[in-house]
């Protein structure tokens, strides 16, 4: 970048007040930077603005809308997508979403600092520690979940993901309503969820990045 050239603009997106100063005291750091706004959420935005780069923090009660938002912000710039990456979305189905590059909430200052001068750049970043996650899932055949699900889960997360219930699954599938719950308590331990409520945000953003996968192969 020549001296003259303009700084490139920043913009960060986190809910919690105290990591989003962090984020702009080390974008201020950066030469040739410059953060050109900072809010709680992507509704603060400027729809009609521009941006070099976007930092966005995806919180982990993002309600199954994490793929839209990232395919959002990824209208107004490249997005740089911060999570702890231990639940859906995965970083593939990020990076199809739109994503430039992902890092760790525990990434260190000059992990992100070199993954934002990459993605506002107009590159593709990785931090170290996602690589070898970002292969595995980009090495499972397509159709494959993503998410270690057995077949018959994966099917039951879909009627899920439509607002059955479980005995109404066990009908539409043959199975006996114990069967239903064993997946779905299945279900819950390798997607690391707690509550039906939850189950079903999961069900629903994993169902979304299912079609949208599908339609684009």
């Amino acid at each position: 970048m020549g001296m003259d050239a303009a700084p490139r603009t920043i913009a960060i997106v986190d809910d919690e007040p105290i990591p989003r100063s962090g984020l702009e005291h080390l974008v201020t750091r950066l030469p040739g930077m410059t953060v050109a706004a900072s809010v709680s959420g992507v509704d603060e935005l400027d729809a009609t603005a521009q941006y070099d780069l976007v930092l966005l923090h995806l919180p982990a009660d993002a309600e199954g809308r994490s793929l839209k938002t990232i395919s959002r912000v990824a209208q107004i710039g490249h997005t740089l997508v911060i999570s702890t990456w231990d639940r859906p979305p995965g970083l593939l189905a990020a990076v199809r979403a739109g994503a430039r590059g992902c890092v760790l909430r525990q990434s260190t200052h000059d992990t992100v600092a070199t993954a934002v001068h990459v993605v506002a750049a107009g590159g593709l970043y990785l931090c170290e520690s996602l690589v070898d996650r970002f292969h595995r899932e980009l090495n499972r055949p397509l159709g494959a979940d993503l998410h270690g699900l057995g077949p018959r889960e994966v099917e039951t997360l879909r009627w899920i993901a439509h607002g059955l219930t479980h005995a109404e699954i066990a009908r539409r599938m043959g199975l006996t309503l114990a069967t239903v719950n064993t997946y779905a308590k299945r279900i819950r331990g390798k997607l690391k969820v707690g509550s039906r409520s939850d189950l079903t945000r999961i069900a629903i953003e994993l169902s979304e990045f299912t079609i949208e996968h599908r339609a684009a192969a």
